[in-house]
């Protein structure tokens, strides 16, 4: 029997803008650099490229990766990692897909210099641009892997091609906003929206778990007030456009940045110098940094008056939003549909709002054009054999993949029986999707339907003390194999849900405290276990 030994594989392909010897180099030098992550890479022969290089963040050897887990805790188990494993521990560790990538894509592209933008990382916010910012300029020269020269007759260097049209933040398409309906009943504190958009004249296609990326524009009253400010007048032209537009799609009005910082304290002198200086040190002198948007900066420092132009500079981009997909492609062919809290809240006499979230909950108006595009799961999906049983956790908006999933299971008359762990504030005002998912459980397609309510009765209820209310039959469902999915909250409820399994598999399983642990790990590992999480 011949042993097919599989060839070399080509890390540096022929259509790259380098001639033969530099191609060669590259390659070289990324399969040292990988080394096994690559299947098939080899290094040239000793001398004719590096034999090491600092190991590339990965999914898989990262302690780090856990949502819930403070900066500085993150950092001090990567203190003695590569470089690019501390820019992935600097990172959010959520896998969002908000920037782009996963956490250690990204992170490897920094640090390799193919992305030059670190401000990516929206559930991160300030403290993990700071921090990518500092190893940036710790690592220096010595990040990345610097091309060789150009010679003289190589072709010109390309820019790299992007995705297709509508399947990236870089290019996006427009599509047609259709509806949005208020999902709770009155009454409710929340203010949650069904909301659909038409793709029908796009190129986009989608799966369930997917999620949608969508270009806000800011409120036009935030953006008046901030002109107002700045003594400025609202159709002075900038790089092509008015101030006003630019400040309605171009610049974020939320957190202030550090360098808006900077730059009003090179406008002022003395104690508000001072204070502008910390704060652009990530510093809080008077204990509201946290609640400081750009207006608010303004406010604080009113003598600090920048032109336009150089304000426009020290502003950062909005940024898109990503939400998860609640439709289904064969159900709800031609559209889409999203599940979206409105955020509105008051601080020191101002409403504060959500930039896309109200964007899409008041202020979009029916058959307007809106930027989108389609971010594929990360290892988030249904299970490729329809047979196989699935379980949902989803309170609030987090139920919006898992109406998606339900929907697709329906079309496509998926034999495996549905679970879904699903709650919110009160029954009667905070149900949503109720006839719906009630009606599913009707026809057999929703086997479980469990219910949490936490402002019900004298005492708080959450999905997780559902799970453990119904830990025996859970458990049957885990050993039969079943599929596990959580969407909601990173930071507490999804790790109140890991506690939950945990404790079932101890209580309902028989193993102990480490057994346990490891049982989670091991579903995770083999991809029953999956996790949406903000």
């Amino acid at each position: 029997m011949t042993q097919h030994v599989a060839p070399p594989l080509v890390l540096i392909p022929e259509s790259a803008p380098f001639n033969a010897d530099q191609r060669s180099w590259l390659s070289g030098y990324f399969a040292a650099l990988l080394g096994p992550a690559v299947e098939g890479a080899t290094a040239l022969a000793a001398g004719e490229a590096p034999s090491t290089g600092p190991k590339l963040a990965d999914n898989d050897d990262a302690p780090w990766h856990d949502p819930s887990m403070p900066i500085n805790d993150r950092m001090a188990i990567a203190k003695d990692r590569s470089e690019p494993q501390k820019l992935m521990a600097a990172m959010a560790q959520q896998d969002c897909g908000q920037c782009g990538y996963n956490c250690a894509d990204y992170a490897n592209a920094i640090f390799l210099k193919s992305e030059e933008r670190l401000n990516l990382c929206q559930p991160g916010g300030k403290e993990t641009l700071r921090m990518l910012k500092k190893l940036d300029e710790e690592f220096g020269a010595a990040g990345g892997a610097a091309a060789p020269k150009a010679e003289a007759g190589d072709a010109p260097k390309k820019e790299p091609e992007l995705e297709p049209l509508g399947f990236c933040r870089e290019n996006p398409v427009e599509a047609t906003f259709l509806s949005r309906t208020r999902l709770n009943a009155p009454g409710g504190e929340k203010e949650t929206w069904h909301i659909e958009i038409d793709l029908r004249d796009t190129p986009i296609t989608y799966e369930a778990g997917d999620s949608l990326g969508l270009f806000p524009a800011n409120a036009p009253a935030l953006v008046d007030a901030v002109i107002a400010e700045l003594g400025t007048r609202p159709e002075r032209m900038i790089a092509g456009k008015t101030l006003r537009n630019r400040l309605l799609t171009d610049y974020s009005l939320g957190a202030a940045p550090d360098n808006l910082y900077q730059l009003l304290s090179l406008l002022t002198s003395g104690a508000a110098r001072k204070k502008a200086q910390a704060l652009a040190a990530g510093e809080d002198p008077d204990g509201d940094a946290a609640y400081l948007d750009v207006l608010g900066a303004l406010h604080k420092f009113p003598g600090a008056r920048p032109d336009a132009e150089v304000f426009l500079e020290a502003l950062d981009e909005l940024q898109p939003r990503l939400y998860s997909i609640s439709s289904s492609p064969r159900m709800d062919a031609g559209r889409v549909s999203l599940t979206v809290d409105a955020v509105r809240y008051n601080h020191r006499s101002r409403l504060r709002l959500g930039v896309a979230s109200t964007h899409l909950g008041e202020r979009l108006a029916e058959q307007t054009k809106v930027r989108i595009y389609l971010q594929k799961a990360h290892g988030f999906g249904l299970p490729q054999d329809p047979s196989k049983d699935v379980i949902m956790c989803g309170p609030g908006t987090g139920v919006a993949p898992f109406r998606s999933f339900l929907r697709e299971r329906a079309a496509t008359k998926a034999p495996g029986r549905n679970w879904l762990f699903y709650g919110h504030q009160r029954q009667a005002t905070d149900f949503f999707y109720k006839e719906e998912l009630n009606g599913l459980k009707d026809e057999k397609v929703l086997t479980r339907l469990s219910l949490a309510w936490s402002r019900d009765g004298t005492e708080k209820t959450y999905v997780q003390d559902r799970m453990r209310e119904n830990g025996a039959e859970l458990w049957k469902w885990l050993e039969g194999g079943a599929h596990f999915y959580v969407c909601g909250d990173a930071k507490r409820m999804a790790k109140d849900v890991e506690r939950a399994i945990i404790d079932v598999a101890a209580q309902f399983g028989g193993k102990n405290p480490d057994e346990a642990v490891a049982y989670l790990a091991a579903l995770k590992k083999t991809g029953r276990y999956q996790a949406d999480v903000y």
